[in-house]
C-alpha cells in the first residue's frame, strides 16, 4: 500500500514496525495428546526467590523544557526529491568523465554509504583514473569522498560551501533510507533490489560508528502519539505532507524488516503523555555536527583537499585538471546541470536549547509534529502545506513557534 509522508521517519518506522501477536494467540486448540508413558520427574525449574534483587523499573522520560523563547536557531533546506529515484550514472560533458550521484530526497544521510559505494564507486573505477574530484561537500559528496579515498584514490573536493554551511547540516538526523527517495510510480524491481542493497549496507556501515569520540551515531527510544487508534487513517488534510501534489511513495521498509526493533504498544500507565494512543519505538539518529567533523578530519588525514569555487555553469567543470568528476551538487545540479526532474522539498526545524536529560523522540500523529533529541539542541520539526516543490529557503519563524506550542500541550 503507497503513502504519503505525514510528519517524518520516525513516525513512518512506528507504523511500519507494529507489535507481533503473541505466537499462537489466534490459533485453534490442537487436539490433546496421548498420554504419554511415566518417567522420572524432571528437577523443578527455579523459582522466583522473594531475596532476588530485582530488575529497575525503566527511568521514567524527563519533561521536555517548551517554550517559545527557548528557540536558539532555526534552519530551512531543501531536499533534492527526484520522482525516478536518485540520479547515478556516468555521462562524458565537456572533456570530462561525470558521474552524476545526487537526488536522494530525504534520505542522503541515511543512504550515504551504500550509494556511494555500491551506486558511484563502480562508475569512479571504470575510468581507470586514480585522482578524481568531488563537487559538492554535504551528506553524498562528503562520503562519496571517504568511500573513493577508501578505494585507494586521490580526492579533491571542489565546494561553495563546507560544513557547517551546507544544506545537510540542517536535516534532522534520523535513520529515514526510504523518505521520499522515489515515487511508487517509479519503483521497479530494479529499483527496489538495489535500494535495498543500499540500504542494507548504508545500516552495517553505521553501526561502526557507534561508541566513537562525539557519539556520531547513537539508538534512541521513542514515543508516537496519536489521538486515534493506530490502525485507523486520518482524516483528510491532517496528514502533514506537502500539499497535494506531491506524489504517494512505496512501502520500502517492508523489504529491510530484519534492521529495526519492532514498535511497542503502551498502556496509560507506560506513558505520561495525555494521549488515548502511544507506541514506543527504536530508532538510529545521528548528532550530525560531531559526525561531520569526523569525515572531515578523516578525509584530511588521508590527503584530501578542498578548494573553494563556486561553478555557475557546467562548462567550466573543463578547466579541472581532474578528468574524472563526481557530481553531488545535490538540489544544485537543477541549476548547474540543467535537471528539470529535481524538485525541491523545503524543511524547516526549530533548535531549542540542549537538555542532555532528555533522550527520547516524540512524534504526534495528526498533529505534524517531529521531535529529536540530539547534543545539539530538541529539533522540532513541522511540515508546511506547501512544502513539496517549494524552493524557498527563508525562515517562517511563526510556523516553528505553532509547532512549539503544540508540542508544550504535551507536557501542560
Amino acid at each position: 500500500m503507497n503513502r504519503r509522508h505525514w510528519l517524518g521517519a520516525a513516525s513512518a518506522w512506528a507504523a511500519a514496525w507494529p507489535l507481533v501477536a503473541p505466537a499462537h494467540a489466534d490459533a485453534p486448540a490442537s487436539p490433546p495428546s496421548p498420554s504419554p508413558s511415566p518417567s522420572p520427574s524432571p528437577s523443578p525449574s527455579p523459582s522466583p526467590s522473594a531475596d532476588r534483587l530485582p530488575f529497575a523499573d525503566p527511568p521514567r522520560p524527563a519533561r521536555m523544557r517548551v517554550s517559545a523563547d527557548r528557540i536558539v536557531d532555526i534552519t530551512v533546506c531543501t531536499r533534492p526529491f527526484r520522482a525516478q529515484g536518485p540520479r547515478i550514472e556516468a555521462q562524458r560533458l565537456h572533456g570530462k568523465t561525470v558521474i552524476h550521484h545526487y537526488g536522494h530526497g530525504g534520505a542522503g544521510w541515511s543512504l550515504s554509504w551504500g550509494s556511494a559505494t555500491l551506486g558511484a564507486l563502480p562508475l569512479i573505477r571504470g575510468t581507470g583514473e586514480r585522482r578524481i574530484a568531488v563537487i559538492g561537500c554535504g551528506a553524498i559528496g562528503l562520503t562519496t569522498a571517504r568511500v573513493a579515498q577508501r578505494a585507494g584514490l586521490r580526492v579533491r573536493i571542489y565546494c561553495r560551501e563546507r560544513p557547517p554551511e551546507v544544506a545537510s547540516t540542517f536535516a534532522t538526523g534520523l535513520w529515514s533510507p526510504e523518505s521520499r527517495v522515489v515515487a511508487a510510480e517509479h519503483a521497479t524491481p530494479a529499483f527496489n533490489a538495489m535500494w535495498e542493497r543500499m540500504a542494507r549496507h548504508s545500516f552495517r556501515a553505521w553501526q561502526d560508528q557507534l561508541g566513537l569520540p562525539g557519539a556520531p551515531v547513537e539508538w534512541r527510544d521513542g514515543y508516537v502519539l496519536s489521538d486515534l487508534p493506530f490502525d485507523q487513517a486520518l482524516p483528510a488534510g491532517q496528514g502533514g505532507h506537502g500539499g497535494p501534489a506531491e506524489p504517494d511513495y512505496p512501502d520500502l521498509l517492508d523489504l529491510i524488516p530484519d534492521l529495526h526493533p519492532r514498535s511497542m504498544p503502551l498502556n496509560p500507565a507506560q506513558h505520561p503523555f495525555p494521549v488515548p494512543h502511544a507506541r514506543r519505538f527504536t530508532q538510529m539518529t545521528f548528532n550530525i555536527r560531531p559526525y561531520q567533523r569526523l569525515l572531515m578530519e578523516d578525509f584530511f588525514r588521508e590527503g584530501g583537499e578542498i578548494v573553494t569555487r563556486d561553478f555557475s555553469d557546467a562548462r567550466e567543470l573543463a578547466g579541472l585538471p581532474e578528468r574524472t568528476i563526481v557530481n553531488c551538487t545535490g538540489y544544485g545540479a537543477r541549476a548547474l546541470f540543467g535537471d528539470e526532474r529535481l524538485i525541491p522539498v523545503r524543511g524547516q526545524i526549530a533548535r531549542l536549547v540542549p537538555q542532555p536529560e532528555v533522550d527520547y523522540m516524540v512524534a504526534w500523529r495528526g498533529h505534524n509534529l517531529m521531535v529529536v533529541p540530539r547534543r545539539d539542541g530538541l529539533l522540532v520539526q513541522a511540515q508546511g502545506e506547501h512544502d513539496f516543490n517549494n524552493p524557498d529557503r527563508g525562515v517562517d519563524r511563526a510556523m516553528s513557534e505553532a509547532a512549539v506550542a503544540r508540542l508544550a500541550a504535551l507536557f501542560a
